[in-house]
Parts: C-alpha cells; sequence; structure tokens
C-alpha cells in the first residue's frame, strides 16, 4: 500500500474526475451510488484515509459557480452572453460543477455579495470588465477565486481575454492597406475595458503604417440609435472613405442610417465591425468583421477556474484567437 496515495492517483486509478472522489469523500454533491461505493472500496482496499485538511476542504466545497452577467446588457449582446454561458455550461458539467447565474451592476452588488457570503459557490466568472469594476475590488478584498471574461486593469486578476487589440490593429491595416485613410471609428461606453482594447488597436494600425490619424473621426459613448446617427451625419462632414463599428448593434445603427439617406455600400462608403454576431449574419452586403469563438471563451473561462480550485497553476492573461472576415462590404 503506497502511504502517499493522493485523491488525484484514486481519481487515475478509477477513470473518475477529482471532482468525483472529492464528492465521495465528503458525502456531497451529485454523483451515483454505484460510483460513491467505487471510490470508498478503493479507499478501504488501500486503507486510504483522507487528511483533516483535505476531507475539510472537500465538505466545504459546494461545486457550484458563480457567473455575474451585467444588468444593463442591451438586447444586442444577449446572444453573446447566451454563447459565452454554453461554452460555461459545457465545461462545468464535464467536470461536474454546477453554474449559478447571477445579474449585478457597477453600483449594486448585493446579489454578488450575498452568494459569497452565504457560501453558495466556489467561486466566480465576471463576464465584462469594467475600468472602474467594483466586482473586481470586492473580489480582491474576500480573497474569492475568480476569472475575469475580458481584460482587467487591476494587478493579480486572472483574465481570459479574445485579443481586441491585435484583431482590432490587424483589421484595421487591411482596410488601410486598401488605401482607405480616412477611417472613423463609432463606438460604445468608455467605461467598458473592451473599448479601450479596440481603440488602441486601430491607433496602433495607423502608427505601425506611419499614417497620420485623422482628425475628429473617433466617436464613443454612442449608446443609442440618435447619437449613433449624429455620428454617422458628422463623418460624411468630415470625408471619411470607411466605418468602423465597434459592434454589430452599431454597425445596425449605422446600416439604417444609410438606408435612410440612400448611401450605398460598399460604393459610396466602405462599412466593418469589430465584432461578428448573428445580429448581421443575413445582411446584404456581408459585413466584415472579427469573428471570434464566444462558447471558446466561456469553456477556457470555466476550465482556468476549476484550475485554480484544484492548485493547479494558471496563467494571469490568457489570450484567444480571431479570424478577420474581409467581405462585400469594403471591396
Amino acid at each position: 500500500m503506497n502511504k502517499n496515495i493522493t485523491i488525484a492517483n484514486i481519481a487515475e486509478e478509477l477513470g473518475i474526475s477529482k471532482t468525483t472522489v472529492s464528492r465521495a469523500i465528503s458525502g456531497k454533491g451529485r454523483i451515483s451510488e454505484a460510483t460513491r461505493q467505487r471510490v470508498r472500496e478503493y479507499m478501504e482496499e488501500n486503507n486510504y484515509k483522507p487528511n483533516v485538511i483535505a476531507q475539510g476542504l472537500a465538505k466545504s466545497k459546494t461545486y457550484n459557480i458563480g457567473v455575474v452577467m451585467p444588468s444593463d446588457y442591451g438586447l444586442e449582446e444577449m446572444s453573446y452572453f447566451q454563447n459565452c454561458l454554453v461554452g460555461l455550461q459545457e465545461m462545468a458539467s464535464i467536470y461536474e460543477y454546477d453554474i449559478i447565474l447571477t445579474v449585478c451592476n457597477n453600483n449594486d452588488l448585493g446579489q454578488l455579495k450575498r452568494i459569497i457570503s452565504n457560501g453558495k459557490v466556489d467561486g466566480v466568472i465576471l463576464m465584462r470588465t469594467l475600468i472602474e469594476d467594483e466586482a473586481v475590488k470586492l473580489l480582491l478584498e474576500q480573497e474569492f477565486p475568480f476569472v475575469v471574461i475580458g481584460m482587467s486593469g487591476y494587478n493579480n486578476v486572472i483574465q481570459i481575454e479574445h485579443n481586441h487589440y491585435e484583431g482590432c490593429k490587424e483589421l484595421t491595416s487591411m482596410l488601410l492597406m486598401k488605401q482607405l485613410k480616412r477611417i472613423a471609428v463609432i463606438g460604445g461606453s468608455e467605461s467598458h475595458m473592451v473599448t479601450g482594447s479596440r481603440i488602441k488597436g486601430y491607433m496602433a494600425a495607423y502608427k505601425e503604417l506611419n499614417i497620420p490619424v485623422p482628425a475628429g473621426l473617433v466617436f464613443l459613448n454612442q449608446d443609442n440609435y440618435i447619437m449613433v446617427e449624429r455620428a454617422v451625419d458628422n463623418i460624411f462632414l468630415k470625408g471619411a472613405d470607411c466605418i468602423i463599428c465597434m459592434d454589430d448593434s452599431i454597425c445596425s445603427a449605422v446600416l439604417n442610417k444609410l438606408g435612410q439617406e440612400d448611401i450605398k455600400v460598399p460604393s459610396d462608403i466602405k462599412i466593418a465591425s469589430f465584432f461578428d454576431s448573428m445580429l448581421l449574419k443575413h445582411n446584404i452586403p456581408a459585413i466584415t468583421s472579427l469573428s471570434f469563438d464566444v462558447q471558446e471563451i466561456g469553456r477556457v473561462a470555466c476550465k482556468t477556474l476549476i484550475d485554480l480550485f484544484d492548485g493547479i497553476k494558471v496563467q494571469e492573461i490568457t489570450y484567444l484567437g480571431y479570424k478577420v472576415e474581409l467581405k462585400e462590404s469594403t471591396r
């Protein structure tokens, strides 16, 4: 008998996860009675007795992961969050964890505080990051395990991010190399970390190609259709030859405005988007965009948090890939 036998050894020997072994030891969680019995028999045969610390940790685990959605998301963002949740749920199910979904805004963290203080979850995944992020501050202060989807301006935060900076830089560079020098940008809230990543990528493309950034063609905090339509009017007054929209809801508003004015895409102006979603899937002409695997980011965020639970070292920042989809709207 190996005196140094561990939960990991038992899991490997029986062909099950460490989570399942932990649940069998603690008597908590959803596993079949047959599996529970297999683990107990193996422990008895090998005279395995979990130490007090390991047993205490097993008994205190909830096998729940808290997932925090922002309360201020728009209808156009629903498909993003739904796909991300599908990826989260897929990975959580593999490791026999359940998802507890909660909704918070930056000024009211009541639900998040309750699930932490009531011991309902083992860790948390934040689905949106802000420059001044009260949820991140709370979790850091509580020293509670968590992962964010997106970039964070705070130290010691585990971040899973599609590489918006590089993607936006590459797409902008490709448009500049098509001799589209006066490229305008319309974006959303500057309080969102992703907005900063995207605009930095746009600026970096101009710098790398040694082309001056055109003055007065960046419009941020355009949070409704009226603001977007006014931005389009200004963009035409300043002679832009292309508009990049930071997301597809903004792009949809831009296309609607162009349709009202009988402005043709791509003959009168080129259009691109920094995010490819179902919203514009059937648009004619097809819109040049950046494409991200949103389910993948959910899966990776969940697996990273579970690795944290298991004491596995994880990277502070994990960048996921993207594809540039050049389509008819910029031809």
